[in-house]
């Protein structure tokens, strides 16, 4: 037995006449008479009594055309689901970005319009470092990376990459440090002596690497006070005095209180966030995200 059998029964059934359901279906009425009388003998029981001038179904008839209507309702919407998934109108989306990308008022943005065009489709934002989400891209364990570099990526040749948003690290220092105090940008060389408070580096975070290299070029390495995993964290920690940090600018956003900000004064202090995806054919859902 077979969907199109199915659907001549159905049709018959709505019908009650071969021939209109024959004009209906575009057949010739032989064969739809013959598929018909194929399922009876699948199924070992009469579905319609027919004579010259009427056709009814039989009680065995009547039960098997709800069953038939409700398999090819399934049927069709499988095929809609299918149409749709191929249109990138359905599907999942898995989305990784960094601790300061939410912080851009773009972010939010561009997942909002997103859900609101394609409502079939579910986006799974999930936050992860840049060395993270370099990996979860190498795997497949996500579509899409916002991602914040150091100034020394390079993309692997199976990534692409697009820059979306610009902005400058910055030192972070309570707001009673003697530093904050000054005006205009300052010299990463006066943080030499510093102790710092910084994200993990286990954590594969782009932010670490380029802090280390502008504490390098500057001619020192960071004495590490105190690492951790959040921001904000980062923020409560200098507000207390328990060391300094160089953050992206964005973080000024947050407002935490006995907290400053310097401009540093290198080209080098030049941040980047970056869109990652793989190179090889994206699946509808992230062509229409993309």
């Amino acid at each position: 037995m077979d969907f199109r059998q199915l659907r001549y029964f159905v049709t018959v059934a709505e019908e009650l006449s071969f021939s209109a359901a024959a004009r209906r279906l575009h057949v010739s009425q032989p064969p739809l008479s013959t598929q018909i009388k194929a399922m009876e003998e699948e199924l070992g029981t009469k579905l319609l009594n027919r004579n010259n001038r009427n056709v009814e179904l039989t009680a065995a008839g009547s039960l098997f055309l709800e069953e038939a209507r409700r398999a090819l309702a399934h049927l069709d919407r499988a095929g809609e689901v299918v149409r749709l998934a191929s249109q990138g109108e359905t599907g999942e989306i898995h989305i990784a970005f960094t601790a300061s990308v939410p912080m851009f008022e773009a972010f939010p943005g561009i997942v909002q319009r997103f859900c609101a065009r394609h409502p079939g489709a579910r986006a799974d934002l999930i936050h992860m470092s840049t060395g993270q989400q370099l990996r979860a891209l190498a795997d497949k364990s996500i579509d899409v990376g916002f991602l914040r570099p150091s100034i020394l990526f390079c993309p692997p040749p199976d990534i692409r990459t697009i820059e979306l948003w610009n902005d400058r690290l910055m030192a972070v220092l309570s707001a009673a440090h003697p530093l904050a105090a000054e005006a205009g940008p300052l010299a990463v060389a006066q943080l030499a002596q510093e102790a710092f408070i910084l994200f993990p580096r286990g954590l594969g975070c782009g932010l670490f690497e380029h802090v280390s290299v502008l504490a390098s070029r500057a001619g020192f390495a960071p004495h590490l006070r105190q690492e951790a995993r959040e921001g904000a964290t980062i923020l409560g920690l200098v507000a207390a005095g328990m060391g300094v940090s160089i953050l992206p600018e964005t973080y000024a956003k947050t407002g935490i209180p006995g907290v400053a900000y310097r401009p540093i004064n290198t080209p080098d202090a030049a941040s980047r966030v970056l869109l990652a995806c793989r190179l090889d054919e994206p699946s509808p859902v992230v062509a229409r995200f993309l």
